[in-house]
């Protein structure tokens, strides 16, 4: 049972890490006075990728753990490593990146965008084995629910967190690659 609320913890974490780079980026996009109708449509697309892309990426990581063993589980935590300094590393650039509009492929991309490092992680996590659906409602309903807290904010306030956000989640991954190399 602790295993299982352990396991439950982590997850939660790592989707709102996943998440706040889709929170930074609704902050950012906030800005375009967005009605709520939109603001709905957007955040559910950037839940369904968050689905998806991590479905992929668990199935990836199986194939590789099954096939590849103990090396996959060294590629998982380095994987967690890069993306987590890569999202800290985008979390102090000047410039601003998305400049796509959130509507008709814009739309499109910017969600493919957002979720891609999920992929990554659920390769991770496939190759450590996770539950499956577990990680899918975690990651699912954690971008949906930041993307709609990203760009309500973004809407009122217009930039709060910015990049800091986007940092934030860098430094869980980070640490969550740290403890999958280590096996803590």
């Amino acid at each position: 049972m602790s295993t299982l609320i352990g396991e439950i913890f982590t997850l939660v974490l790592m989707a709102f890490a996943l998440g706040m780079d889709a929170f930074s980026v609704g902050l950012g996009m906030g800005m375009y006075r967005l009605r709520l109708r939109q603001i709905m449509k957007i955040g559910i697309i950037i839940g369904i990728f968050h689905v998806i892309m991590p479905l992929l990426g668990i199935l990836a990581g199986r194939f590789l753990s099954d096939n590849f063993g103990e090396i996959a589980g060294i590629i998982g935590g380095v994987l967690l490593l890069i993306l987590g300094v890569q999202m800290i590393w985008a979390g102090f650039k000047e410039e601003d990146a998305y400049k796509i509009t959130p509507v008709g492929f814009g739309l499109i991309v910017f969600a493919v965008s957002v979720s891609l490092d999920s992929f990554s992680v659920g390769l991770s996590l496939g190759i450590y084995k996770a539950k499956t659906w577990l990680v899918l409602l975690a990651f699912g309903l954690s971008a949906t629910l930041l993307t709609w807290l990203g760009l309500i904010i973004g809407r009122k306030a217009q930039g709060l967190l910015g990049n800091y956000g986007e940092v934030l989640g860098g430094g869980i991954l980070l640490a969550f690659g740290i403890k999958l190399l280590l096996h803590l």
